[in-house]
């Protein structure tokens, strides 16, 4: 093994992790906004791990659309969940890595001796999506706000049709290429030749590991029962996983992006989910004075960036062979791997990439492929494909469920990776606290 992790100085260990139930958009969560899901998250942290919370001394949350009434959700929830006002906490946005970058940048707080603990995770509520407006009509609306007389209002709407004042849902799009994600899933898949039969199967995988990991109990662990109001239902389980999906269902969905050819469909791809995660970080020797159990220390981590209009989803391809790499480590030495499942051909993608000699050579410049995956190694708990993506807050459910598989599985080593729009990506090395 290398230096890289010798050399952080202060470790950083994870001492808990909790979630929301993850919803689909547009049911249990409707009337909910980013900044009641994080209060919500933040205090049940809290409460669970049994932490006073003048003892945290930052607070960071990854959010990628933001509720303009809270921008600096991390700041407002925080103070909601009981923090101490002097407690600083801020926002942060890296696509569907946020929370991700959440987490290291509230790693880097504790190794710089700023905090012995953090909170750090994200929230996304896609059920409070704010509309938007074409440019013409928010001219005028903004020009609007100083006039005084209803002569001048006519100004408004002179040369304007009504279609010009509805409202629009933000585009799922890359603004710098303009391609939908899911056209990217479609091209990749392609590219790496896998089929729409794997897809599927990879699909029907997913929700079969993650309906097997709800009923046994061990999604439960990073679960926090939440009652939303009007109803103010206890939700305990994701209602995004398909228990009973199977082949033929999932073979029967016509292609949601690339038409009438493409292999990319609603079945295969992750859902548009409200949801929010958080993990409390301390330094490894203040969490044991603490009386503390700590899950896994947080031994290194790095993003990485490509093209994204060529490679917009194949971050993980890239930044697994360099945590590794600088770890001292091979893909054998990894006993848990989750990924995040923006679609289920990203993923056989990125896997593929990993497997070939022919990527290895020519984009990662190595003399050979990184290595095999063991598929038993990854995702073994279900992923985003069925547990849901609220673009914000997965990374923390991916560091938390990573932890919680180490433990489980009697591993060492883990693995987290991501893509991100921009064509980011983004790996982190866990490691058990304790015999391997």
């Amino acid at each position: 093994m290398t230096d890289a992790r010798r050399e952080e100085g202060r470790r950083v260990v994870l001492v808990d992790g909790v979630r929301t139930p993850f919803m689909r958009a547009g049911t249990a969560y409707l009337s909910q906004t980013s900044y009641d899901l994080a209060r919500t998250v933040l205090r049940g942290l809290l409460e669970r791990a049994g932490v006073a919370p003048e003892s945290v001394g930052y607070v960071v949350m990854g959010t990628v659309i933001q509720n303009i009434s809270t921008s600096n959700v991390a700041r407002d929830a925080a103070l909601a969940a009981g923090l101490p006002s002097s407690v600083p906490a801020h926002t942060v946005t890296m696509a569907c890595i946020s929370a991700n970058q959440a987490i290291t940048s509230a790693l880097e707080t504790i190794r710089a001796g700023k905090a012995e603990a953090a909170v750090a995770g994200g929230v996304e509520v896609m059920s409070d999506t704010p509309p938007q407006f074409g440019k013409k009509a928010r001219e005028r609306l903004f020009l609007a706000q100083g006039y005084r007389s209803p002569l001048e209002f006519r100004r408004l709407l002179s040369g304007m049709s009504p279609s010009d004042f509805l409202p629009r849902a933000p585009a799922i799009s890359e603004y710098s290429t303009g391609e939908l994600m899911g056209e990217s899933a479609d091209r990749l898949a392609a590219a790496f030749g896998v089929s729409r039969e794997e897809q599927d199967e990879y699909a029907l995988r997913t929700h079969t590991l993650a309906a097997k990991a709800t009923e046994s109990g061990r999604l439960a662990a990073e679960i926090l029962p939440t009652a939303p109001p009007p109803d103010f239902e206890l939700l305990t389980e994701d209602n995004t996983i398909r228990r009973d999906t199977s082949l033929e269902k999932l073979a029967a969905l016509p292609p949601a992006f690339v038409k009438p050819l493409g292999t990319v469909t609603a079945g295969n791809s992750s859902p548009l989910t409200d949801g929010a995660a958080a993990t409390l970080l301390m330094e490894e020797d203040a969490a044991r004075a603490a009386g503390h159990e700590p899950k896994a220390r947080l031994a290194d981590y790095l993003y990485v960036a490509q093209d994204p209009g060529e490679e917009l989803l194949l971050g993980p391809a890239y930044a697994v062979p360099r945590l590794l790499e600088r770890n001292g480590l091979s893909l054998s030495d990894i006993d848990v791997l989750e990924i995040h499942e923006a679609f289920a051909g990203q993923v056989l993608a990125v896997l593929r990439a990993l497997e070939s000699d022919r990527f290895a050579r020519e984009r990662l410049g190595l003399g050979r492929r990184v290595g095999e995956v063991e598929m038993e190694r990854v995702n073994a708990w279900g992923g985003s494909v069925s547990l849901g993506h609220p673009f914000g807050a997965t990374g923390a459910r991916l560091v938390t469920t990573a932890a919680n598989r180490l433990r489980e599985e009697d591993g060492r080593f883990a693995v987290v990776t991501a893509c991100a729009a921009g064509g980011l990506g983004h790996a982190m090395l866990v490691e058990r606290i304790g015999e391997g």
